[in-house]
Protein backbone atom coordinates (compact mmCIF):
# COMPACT_ATOMS: atom_id res chain seq x y z
CA UNK A 1 0.00 0.00 0.00
CA UNK A 2 1.07 3.40 -0.49
CA UNK A 3 0.68 6.44 1.02
CA UNK A 4 -3.17 8.11 1.70
CA UNK A 5 -3.12 11.90 2.24
CA UNK A 6 -6.13 12.40 4.22
CA UNK A 7 -6.10 16.67 3.94
CA UNK A 8 -4.95 18.43 1.01
CA UNK A 9 -5.99 21.78 -0.96
CA UNK A 10 -4.65 21.44 -3.86
CA UNK A 11 -6.38 24.97 -5.49
CA UNK A 12 -5.10 26.03 -8.73
CA UNK A 13 -4.56 29.54 -7.36
CA UNK A 14 -1.90 27.70 -5.03
CA UNK A 15 0.36 26.05 -7.48
CA UNK A 16 -0.67 27.55 -10.88
CA UNK A 17 -0.15 25.60 -14.42
CA UNK A 18 1.79 23.10 -12.40
CA UNK A 19 -0.71 21.70 -10.90
CA UNK A 20 -1.85 19.06 -13.43
CA UNK A 21 1.82 17.32 -13.87
CA UNK A 22 2.42 17.30 -10.06
CA UNK A 23 -1.14 15.44 -9.45
CA UNK A 24 -0.32 13.35 -12.74
CA UNK A 25 3.17 12.54 -10.65
CA UNK A 26 2.53 11.88 -7.36
CA UNK A 27 1.21 8.38 -8.21
CA UNK A 28 4.83 7.33 -9.22
CA UNK A 29 6.05 8.59 -5.90
CA UNK A 30 3.99 5.91 -3.29
CA UNK A 31 1.32 8.14 -3.66
CA UNK A 32 -1.75 6.06 -3.71
CA UNK A 33 -4.81 8.38 -2.92
CA UNK A 34 -5.48 11.84 -1.94
CA UNK A 35 -8.63 13.60 -0.14
CA UNK A 36 -8.64 17.32 -1.35
CA UNK A 37 -10.68 19.76 0.84
CA UNK A 38 -12.85 22.37 0.04
CA UNK A 39 -12.93 25.15 2.46
CA UNK A 40 -16.24 27.45 0.86
CA UNK A 41 -18.91 26.72 -1.71
CA UNK A 42 -16.36 27.67 -4.61
CA UNK A 43 -13.31 25.78 -3.13
CA UNK A 44 -15.74 22.40 -2.75
CA UNK A 45 -16.37 22.93 -6.02
CA UNK A 46 -13.40 22.98 -7.21
CA UNK A 47 -11.52 20.31 -5.18
CA UNK A 48 -14.09 18.24 -6.16
CA UNK A 49 -14.25 18.82 -10.39
CA UNK A 50 -10.80 17.72 -9.49
CA UNK A 51 -11.40 14.67 -7.69
CA UNK A 52 -13.87 13.75 -11.02
CA UNK A 53 -10.77 14.19 -13.30
CA UNK A 54 -8.41 11.86 -10.67
CA UNK A 55 -9.11 8.31 -10.36
CA UNK A 56 -6.82 7.96 -7.62
CA UNK A 57 -8.35 11.52 -5.84
CA UNK A 58 -11.52 11.32 -3.94
CA UNK A 59 -12.90 15.00 -2.29
CA UNK A 60 -14.42 16.28 0.95
CA UNK A 61 -16.62 19.67 0.41
CA UNK A 62 -17.31 21.95 3.28
CA UNK A 63 -17.12 25.67 4.80
CA UNK A 64 -14.51 26.76 7.06
CA UNK A 65 -15.27 28.56 10.25
CA UNK A 66 -12.75 30.97 8.46
CA UNK A 67 -15.26 31.62 5.42
CA UNK A 68 -18.34 32.00 7.45
CA UNK A 69 -19.02 36.19 6.69
CA UNK A 70 -18.56 35.42 2.89
CA UNK A 71 -21.46 33.14 3.13
CA UNK A 72 -24.54 33.36 0.57
CA UNK A 73 -27.74 32.72 1.84
CA UNK A 74 -28.39 29.67 -0.38
CA UNK A 75 -24.61 28.09 0.52
CA UNK A 76 -26.57 25.07 2.55
CA UNK A 77 -28.46 24.62 -0.98
CA UNK A 78 -25.17 24.81 -3.10
CA UNK A 79 -23.58 22.85 -0.51
CA UNK A 80 -25.86 19.38 -0.59
CA UNK A 81 -25.58 19.65 -4.92
CA UNK A 82 -21.39 19.36 -4.08
CA UNK A 83 -22.43 16.37 -1.54
CA UNK A 84 -23.98 14.63 -4.23
CA UNK A 85 -21.46 14.06 -6.50
CA UNK A 86 -20.07 10.10 -6.39
CA UNK A 87 -16.46 11.33 -5.68
CA UNK A 88 -17.47 12.93 -2.01
CA UNK A 89 -16.01 10.80 0.61
CA UNK A 90 -16.78 13.24 3.54
CA UNK A 91 -18.37 16.62 4.69
CA UNK A 92 -15.67 19.35 5.45
CA UNK A 93 -13.72 20.82 6.24
CA UNK A 94 -15.82 22.44 9.39
CA UNK A 95 -15.37 23.22 12.75
CA UNK A 96 -14.39 26.37 15.04
CA UNK A 97 -11.45 29.11 14.76
CA UNK A 98 -11.13 31.56 17.76
CA UNK A 99 -7.15 32.03 16.62
CA UNK A 100 -7.66 35.69 15.49
CA UNK A 101 -8.93 38.37 17.25
CA UNK A 102 -11.35 39.44 13.91
CA UNK A 103 -12.71 35.85 13.48
CA UNK A 104 -16.29 35.48 12.68
CA UNK A 105 -18.29 35.42 15.75
CA UNK A 106 -18.04 32.56 18.01
CA UNK A 107 -21.75 31.68 17.90
CA UNK A 108 -21.76 32.17 14.30
CA UNK A 109 -19.61 29.76 13.65
CA UNK A 110 -20.74 27.45 16.22
CA UNK A 111 -24.18 27.81 14.35
CA UNK A 112 -23.13 26.81 10.89
CA UNK A 113 -20.38 23.79 12.73
CA UNK A 114 -23.75 22.57 14.00
CA UNK A 115 -25.42 22.60 10.77
CA UNK A 116 -23.15 20.61 8.69
CA UNK A 117 -23.20 18.09 11.64
CA UNK A 118 -26.56 17.92 11.23
CA UNK A 119 -26.35 17.91 7.52
CA UNK A 120 -23.39 14.98 7.92
CA UNK A 121 -25.15 12.93 9.68
CA UNK A 122 -28.41 13.17 7.26
CA UNK A 123 -26.08 12.39 4.70
CA UNK A 124 -24.12 9.58 6.44
CA UNK A 125 -21.11 10.84 5.70
CA UNK A 126 -17.90 11.52 7.75
CA UNK A 127 -16.72 14.93 8.78
CA UNK A 128 -13.17 16.63 8.07
CA UNK A 129 -12.87 19.09 11.57
CA UNK A 130 -10.86 21.91 11.74
CA UNK A 131 -10.46 23.34 15.43
CA UNK A 132 -7.58 25.93 16.83
CA UNK A 133 -7.60 27.59 19.63
CA UNK A 134 -11.51 26.45 20.22
CA UNK A 135 -11.04 23.05 22.22
CA UNK A 136 -14.23 23.67 24.93
CA UNK A 137 -16.61 24.37 22.12
CA UNK A 138 -15.34 21.83 19.92
CA UNK A 139 -15.51 19.33 22.75
CA UNK A 140 -18.77 19.88 24.02
CA UNK A 141 -20.20 20.33 20.59
CA UNK A 142 -18.38 17.02 19.63
CA UNK A 143 -20.06 15.18 22.71
CA UNK A 144 -23.20 16.25 21.94
CA UNK A 145 -23.56 15.36 18.11
CA UNK A 146 -20.56 12.24 18.14
CA UNK A 147 -19.70 12.40 14.75
CA UNK A 148 -18.18 9.69 12.34
CA UNK A 149 -14.87 11.66 11.08
CA UNK A 150 -11.51 13.01 11.74
CA UNK A 151 -9.89 16.14 14.19
CA UNK A 152 -7.50 17.07 11.42
CA UNK A 153 -4.61 18.69 12.05
CA UNK A 154 -4.41 18.07 15.64
CA UNK A 155 -3.19 20.76 18.01
CA UNK A 156 -4.34 19.84 21.72
CA UNK A 157 -3.45 17.72 24.17
CA UNK A 158 -3.25 14.13 24.51
CA UNK A 159 -5.87 14.19 27.27
CA UNK A 160 -7.85 15.68 24.48
CA UNK A 161 -6.62 13.33 22.10
CA UNK A 162 -7.85 10.43 24.09
CA UNK A 163 -11.39 12.29 24.59
CA UNK A 164 -11.64 12.26 20.55
CA UNK A 165 -10.78 8.71 20.36
CA UNK A 166 -12.97 7.42 23.22
CA UNK A 167 -15.66 9.61 20.82
CA UNK A 168 -15.25 6.98 18.49
CA UNK A 169 -13.18 9.51 16.14
CA UNK A 170 -9.77 9.59 14.32
CA UNK A 171 -6.90 12.15 14.79
CA UNK A 172 -4.87 13.37 11.80
CA UNK A 173 -1.18 14.85 12.18
CA UNK A 174 0.42 16.90 9.54
CA UNK A 175 4.43 17.87 8.94
CA UNK A 176 4.12 19.68 12.74
CA UNK A 177 4.63 16.20 14.06
CA UNK A 178 8.19 16.81 12.87
CA UNK A 179 8.79 20.50 13.75
CA UNK A 180 11.82 20.89 16.95
CA UNK A 181 8.33 22.74 19.14
CA UNK A 182 6.12 20.33 18.60
CA UNK A 183 6.34 18.35 22.04
CA UNK A 184 2.60 18.64 22.14
CA UNK A 185 1.69 17.09 19.06
CA UNK A 186 4.20 14.55 20.14
CA UNK A 187 2.08 13.49 23.47
CA UNK A 188 -0.48 13.23 21.58
CA UNK A 189 0.15 11.06 18.73
CA UNK A 190 1.92 8.82 21.70
CA UNK A 191 -1.47 8.98 23.40
CA UNK A 192 -3.82 7.94 20.15
CA UNK A 193 -3.94 4.07 19.27
CA UNK A 194 -2.16 3.50 16.16
CA UNK A 195 -5.35 2.64 14.09
CA UNK A 196 -7.00 6.07 15.12
CA UNK A 197 -4.17 7.79 13.52
CA UNK A 198 -4.10 9.22 9.61
CA UNK A 199 -1.31 10.86 7.54
CA UNK A 200 -2.36 14.55 5.90
CA UNK A 201 0.20 17.68 4.59
CA UNK A 202 -3.01 20.37 5.28
CA UNK A 203 -0.94 20.95 1.84
CA UNK A 204 0.32 23.30 0.30
CA UNK A 205 0.87 24.64 4.04
CA UNK A 206 2.85 22.84 7.14
CA UNK A 207 5.72 21.01 5.01
CA UNK A 208 7.62 18.95 7.15
CA UNK A 209 11.55 18.80 8.14
CA UNK A 210 13.25 18.90 6.21
CA UNK A 211 10.97 21.13 3.58
CA UNK A 212 9.91 23.25 6.47
CA UNK A 213 8.65 26.52 5.00
CA UNK A 214 8.53 25.32 1.22
CA UNK A 215 5.32 24.78 -0.59
CA UNK A 216 3.66 20.90 0.64
CA UNK A 217 2.83 17.97 -1.64
CA UNK A 218 1.46 14.79 -0.28
CA UNK A 219 5.00 12.74 -1.65
CA UNK A 220 5.95 14.99 1.60
CA UNK A 221 4.04 12.96 3.93
CA UNK A 222 7.46 10.16 4.13
CA UNK A 223 9.11 12.43 6.42
CA UNK A 224 5.54 12.60 8.70
CA UNK A 225 5.10 8.67 8.15
CA UNK A 226 8.88 8.37 9.88
CA UNK A 227 8.25 10.45 12.74
CA UNK A 228 5.31 9.06 13.20
CA UNK A 229 6.87 5.23 12.83
CA UNK A 230 9.68 6.46 15.73
CA UNK A 231 6.46 7.58 17.83
CA UNK A 232 4.37 4.61 17.83
CA UNK A 233 7.45 1.43 17.53
CA UNK A 234 6.75 0.53 13.90
CA UNK A 235 8.89 0.84 10.47
CA UNK A 236 7.76 4.06 8.37
CA UNK A 237 6.29 1.22 5.28
CA UNK A 238 3.87 -0.07 8.26
CA UNK A 239 2.76 3.39 9.30
CA UNK A 240 2.09 4.30 5.70
CA UNK A 241 -0.01 1.00 5.52
CA UNK A 242 -1.68 1.78 8.59
CA UNK A 243 -2.79 5.10 7.90
CA UNK A 244 -3.97 4.33 4.68
CA UNK A 245 -6.30 1.14 6.08
CA UNK A 246 -7.04 3.73 8.55
CA UNK A 247 -8.33 6.18 6.05
CA UNK A 248 -9.74 3.88 3.88
CA UNK A 249 -11.37 2.09 7.00
CA UNK A 250 -13.01 6.14 7.96
CA UNK A 251 -13.79 7.45 4.40
CA UNK A 252 -14.94 4.15 2.74
CA UNK A 253 -15.56 1.76 5.30
CA UNK A 254 -13.48 -0.91 3.67
CA UNK A 255 -12.08 -3.61 5.77
CA UNK A 256 -8.11 -4.26 6.87
CA UNK A 257 -6.46 -6.18 4.01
Amino acid sequence: MGIFDTHAHYFKEDFGEELYGLLADLPNKNVERIMVIGCDIPTSEEQTALAEKYDYICAAAGIHPENIETLQSDWETRLREILKSPKIAALGEIGLDYHYENAPAREVQREVFVKQLELAEELDLPVVIHSRDACADTMEILREYKPRGVMHCFSYSAETAREVVSLGMYIGFTGVLTFKNAKKALSACAATPIDKLLLETDCPYMAPEPHRGERCDSSMIEFTAAKMAEIKGVSPNEMIDIANQNGRRLFFGEEDL
